[in-house]
């Protein structure tokens, strides 16, 4: 049997000024649970037999107002539990009602997480939140939309548009995922209903996100290395691409945040920025020589960072992401220079991707150097690399050249 909901005048309290509270009375099997409004009214304001004011009751219009706006709130409930085949009781309808859903559009709640990265000084996880968002609203046109409209069938016109724009496996994955992340966090906020949630049929994994081998040769490191570059920026993206390749794959992100501090005895020490992994990494000669060309007297190793001007996360993040750009277009033309294929973008991941290729090619033990490339596999490969002593890593690293 379902659930009775009135609005009543509570006669059993009778408070200091005469009134009576206006309670909720929810009526299912027999109990009864009452909740107060937090509004009271005289006894002779109120219709007992109809629970409502009488015409002449002072503030009638906004006591209706009210009253039938919570009970249509309660109604609702009973009847999206219901549809649901939701048992209940009057209890736990109080309860659920307690904790109902707060309606919160989609564009809205993904400027919560974007503003929330934003201050905690995650400025590159930010600008995925709003990355997603922005395209969600070139898909749709809007974000004021309730997380309830994002359906499996929304969801599948939303991977058509994707694409028809001619976005890659890669891209639909991160699209996908982050807005399933999103969705998940609005669930936890109570923003969105956990019913509604249609990533339990829309399975994401089904996007190929493994990508062809983006490693280049031994012999064309080595092209690199010897190419003759007239301009400053040339030289400083060839030896950031090198430095990478020699240093274990190091992260451009890492690279640009290296102080002095972190060389001991010719050993690289650094904590991965994305995994928070400590790594140790032998310095060969021709690293070395890279880190002397380019000493100076900023705390940091490499000019890419300057400490009185790029204070905070958010300024560190933006300056490298702009000097990375830069070093990629650079290594575009070295590429051209020394004749690498169309096929290959050489990026400074490339030099990640080379570095386990080159090593396992040469019969590195699998175990140290993980064939296997991309974010998490790489991250992977460092753990691995972790769990071998510095010795070990040191002869494995004199196959790179």
């Amino acid at each position: 049997m379902n659930a009775t909901v009135n609005i009543v005048c509570y006669k059993s309290k009778t408070l200091s000024n005469g009134e009576h509270p206006l309670m909720v009375r929810i009526c299912k099997d027999n109990k009864i649970k009452y909740k107060s409004l937090g509004l009271s009214v005289h006894p002779d304001n109120w219709d007992f037999k109809k629970d409502r004011p009488k015409i002449d009751c002072p503030n009638r219009e906004l006591l209706l107002k009210i009253i039938l706006e919570k009970e249509i709130e309660y109604q609702n409930e009973i009847l999206e539990l219901v549809s649901l085949r939701k048992d209940y009781t009057a209890t736990t309808l109080m309860m659920s009602k307690n904790n109902q859903v707060k309606i919160k559009t989609v564009e809205e709640f993904y400027k919560e997480i974007i503003e929330y990265y934003r201050k905690i000084d995650k400025p590159g996880t930010s600008d995925t939140y709003k990355y997603s968002m922005n395209s969600i609203i070139k898909y749709y046109g809007t974000g004021d939309m309730p997380f309830s409209y994002i359906d499996v069938s929304w969801l599948k016109g939303y991977e058509k548009w994707l694409r028809d724009n001619n976005c890659t496996e890669v891209t639909l994955s991160f699209y996908f995922r982050t807005l399933r992340t999103a969705y998940n966090k609005a669930i936890s906020a109570k923003y969105a209903h956990k019913e509604n949630y249609p990533f339990n049929e829309y399975k994401v994994s089904k996007f190929n996100i493994k990508t062809k081998k983006r490693s280049i040769k031994k012999d064309a490191i080595k092209k690199i290395m010897k190419i003759d570059l007239k301009e400053y920026f040339a030289r400083f993206s060839r030896d950031i691409f090198i430095f990478s390749y020699l240093c274990g794959g190091i992260n451009f992100i890492d690279i640009s945040r290296l102080r002095k501090e972190n060389i001991v005895n010719d050993t690289l020490y650094y904590i991965r920025k994305k995994t928070k992994k400590e790594i140790s990494i032998p310095l060969s000669k021709e690293a070395i020589k890279i880190i002397e060309k380019y000493s100076s007297n900023s705390i940091y190793i490499f000019p890419v960072l300057d400490d009185r001007v790029h204070k905070t996360e958010i300024q560190k993040y933006y300056r490298v992401k702009k000097v990375l750009r830069k070093i990629n277009n650079e290594l575009k033309k070295i590429a051209k220079i020394i004749g690498l294929s169309d096929n290959i973008n050489l990026t400074t991941y490339v030099a990640r991707h080379s570095f386990a290729t080159v090593l396992k090619n040469s019969g590195v033990n699998i175990a140290l150097i993980s064939e296997t490339l991309g974010h998490s596999d790489l991250a992977t490969t460092q753990i691995y690399l972790d769990s071998f002593e510095n010795e070990q890593i040191g002869e494995a690293f004199k196959n790179l050249l």
